[in-house]
């Protein structure tokens, strides 16, 4: 039986942004997921809501269908809904799911196969990595914004700063 160990390793990053971001919108209130903090800037709902739509396009029928589908309305994605955390929450989760669903069948024999989106070739494990780095962007961005909203008091996502000794010992390294 074929193994799973270079998907396993995408599931892990895909989980990591989600993590992330996860992490992030739980340190600000329902109010601060709609600011934007400049006019340039979307707001942390506009954001995921733009990673919702994408991950249900790219992720649906994956191997079959083009992964932009024609019922996308990506520039929709953009506009500030005023979603309310649960409404915004269960677009998420539904957008992960498709993710996990659609790469839980598959195994590493499957990475060399053909994909589409926006009528462009790529293998399974190209359209897999670009998408890994399309959302680790977008959780980079989301996390940004709720630091800068939170201030003081905010809880960091990784390494706090001058704690990469600790976390070191810790590790046993």
């Amino acid at each position: 039986m074929p193994g799973r160990t270079v998907l396993e390793a995408f599931e892990a990053e895909f989980m990591r942004s989600r993590r992330y971001v996860e992490s992030a919108m739980e340190q600000v209130s329902d109010e601060q997921l709609h600011i934007a903090i400049n006019p340039q800037q979307n707001s942390i709902a506009v954001i995921m809501q733009h990673m919702a739509g994408n991950m249900l396009s790219r992720f649906t029928d994956f191997i079959t269908s083009d992964g932009e589908k024609p019922t996308r309305d990506r520039d929709g994605e953009f506009v500030e809904r005023n979603l309310g955390r649960g409404e915004l929450m269960a677009m998420w989760a539904r957008g992960w799911g498709c993710i996990f669903g659609a790469i839980a069948p598959l195994n590493d024999e499957d990475l060399s196969r053909i994909v589409m989106i926006r009528g462009e070739p790529h293998t399974v494990s190209a359209a897999l990595a670009r998408q890994v780095a399309h959302y680790a962007w977008h959780a980079g961005q989301i996390a940004l914004i709720a630091k800068h909203l939170k201030g003081e008091g905010w809880r960091y996502l990784t390494i706090p700063p001058r704690g990469s000794a600790e976390f070191n010992r810790r590790m046993g390294v």
